[in-house]
Order: C-alpha cells, then structure tokens, then sequence
C-alpha cells in the first residue's frame, strides 16, 4: 500500500480548514485516511503557532514507512526541519504570456519610430540653418 501525507480538506465554502493526514495513495482526497496527523489553517495568519499543527512523533513514523509527502506537506516539514529543504524551479513562472510578449514589441517598435522621427527632425533644422 503507496502511503501519503497529504491535506485533506474541510470547512465550509471559502474558509478552507485543512487535516494533515496519511492515507492510502488510491483514496480520494477528502477519502477515507489511515491517521490524521494535524491541520493546517490557512485563515490564520503566517506566525500564528495554531496555523500549522502536526503530531511530530507520528509524522516522523509514517516518514520512516515509506510515506511520501505530498508538496505543501513536505514544505510544512520543511519549516519545521524535519526534511531538508529541496531545490524548486518553476522556470515558467516569471516568463509573460503570448500577448504580453507581443505588446511588448509593438511598444519596442513605436519607441524606435519614435526616436528615428525625433532624430530626423533634429538633423533637419541643423541642415536648413547650415546653408
């Protein structure tokens, strides 16, 4: 049996409130879990010490088990120390959509119209004053 610790989610509908659990990779997410392990309250606010609450002891027996955790759980763990921190790339994230990137470019290609007309007429007066 492929164990998790994952969140499984409760509350009613926008004030997620959340149970740390370890469960049986098959079962639905709000399924049936093995053992709840904590919660996780994300309306409270980042330092308050009750929005993250897990059972270290069990935590760290289902760890030596085999369970793996899911991605928000292991960066809980994280804050708490028990797994070392892992290298995250999301290389996508920062790059601008299709119509950004084109916008961009008309504004390159107005700026550069601009600057070449600005240039022509300051090269033209100098050139009428010369003769």
């Amino acid at each position: 049996m492929a164990m998790k610790l994952r969140l499984a989610r409760g509350g009613s509908k926008k004030r997620p409130f959340y149970r740390i659990v370890a469960a049986d990779s098959r079962m639905p997410r709000d399924g049936r879990y093995v053992e709840k392990l904590g919660t996780y309250n994300p309306l409270l606010a980042k330092d308050d010490e009750n929005r993250v609450r897990m059972d270290m002891d069990r935590v760290n027996y289902w760890l030596g088990e085999g369970a793996q955790p899911s991605d928000r759980v292991s960066r809980f763990l994280e804050a708490a120390g028990v797994l070392e921190k892992k290298e995250r790339k999301n290389l996508k994230k920062g790059e601008p959509g299709k119509a950004a990137k084109d916008r961009a470019e008309e504004k390159e290609a107005k700026k550069a119209a601009a600057a070449e007309a600005a240039a022509e007429a300051d090269a033209a007066p100098a050139d009428e004053s010369a003769e």
